[in-house]
């Protein structure tokens, strides 16, 4: 089961291309920081930006690098039914524990459309899957009736990523979907109001950069230890937010880089942050206690 910290883990690039160097280091970082897997080539790794051979070189490289201490729920969906079907199942054949399928974006299906599209991927592989709910990126919400609908039919359909921003869909997912069904945190600063509601972890961003702080958290409150759990979420509240100052994965990129681990280098349309970003994540990252 995918419950705990997962570290929606940046694609790190030098000179345009794949940096598995810095790849192996940020993945042997989340092996230490306790975490309980990663997810690679999701958002945060930039995979609209990657072609297929780069995309399953990704895949392939973390499933490696992961050598059984971390579980892989590799970023494998599309807005194209056949893409997703393709990719998921070459995660398959490459080892990956899982599958993050977000929802089809930029063509606005349907709840018809979507229930159609995720039980034709989920029918062609035997990953277990996790949907993935982002309205902000997708245009579209996958509807707790939709994913009712799909877990009651794809036994390999086990989860969700829940990015909407909203607690109450939490608790409507629970009273649907019941106990076995994972539910995750996409927002940093939504963790523990998602797990005080019902939620069993997050996709983390802020976990590239403080895997054990997020981790602790997570554990601390599925623990029962609620004030500890507090005490860490106010302590990195503050990075929660600004790793978010400008469009996700730049800021993370560039804290990574403040802090030696990757080279600050995107993919167009994406381009580092500002100045005055930068200068703002640097002083959150010293006042978190992240970066002397």
């Amino acid at each position: 089961m995918f419950t705990g910290t997962y570290t929606a883990i940046v694609t790190p690039f030098r000179n345009g291309d794949l940096d598995e160097a810095a790849l192996g280091r940020l993945i042997r970082a989340q092996a230490r920081g306790g975490v309980d897997g990663i997810v690679p080539v999701g958002t945060t790794g930039e995979s609209p930006t990657l072609d297929y051979e780069e995309h399953l070189q990704v895949i392939g490289r973390s499933v490696k690098l992961a050598a059984g201490r971390l579980k892989v729920l590799a970023g494998t969906g599309a807005n194209s039914t056949e893409e997703a079907i393709y990719l998921t199942r070459e995660a398959e054949r490459l080892g990956a524990d899982g599958s993050l399928q977000v929802a089809p974006y930029y063509n606005k299906p349907s709840q018809e459309g979507l229930f159609q599209h995720f039980k034709a991927v989920a029918r062609r592989t035997r990953l277990p899957i996790v949907l993935y709910s982002i309205p902000g990126r997708c245009g579209v919400e996958i509807g707790v009736d939709t994913v009712a609908r799909l877990a009651s039919i794809c036994r390999n359909i086990i989860g969700i990523k829940e990015a909407g921003g909203n607690a109450d869909r939490v608790s409507q997912l629970r009273q649907v979907l019941g106990p076995g069904f994972v539910i995750l945190s996409g927002d940093d600063s939504l963790t523990l109001p998602f797990m005080s509601v019902g939620a069993q972890g997050v996709i983390s961003v802020a976990s590239n950069v403080i895997p054990r702080g997020v981790s602790r958290m997570v554990s601390a409150f599925a623990a029962g230890r609620l004030a500890e759990a507090q005490r860490l979420h106010a302590q990195y509240y503050p990075l929660f937010k600004d790793l978010f100052i400008e469009t996700n994965p730049a800021p993370v990129k560039a804290a990574l880089a403040m802090l030696g681990c990757i080279e600050n280098e995107l993919r167009l349309p994406l381009v580092p942050i500002s100045q005055a970003s930068a200068q703002r994540v640097r002083t959150t990252l010293k006042a978190c206690r992240v970066l002397k």
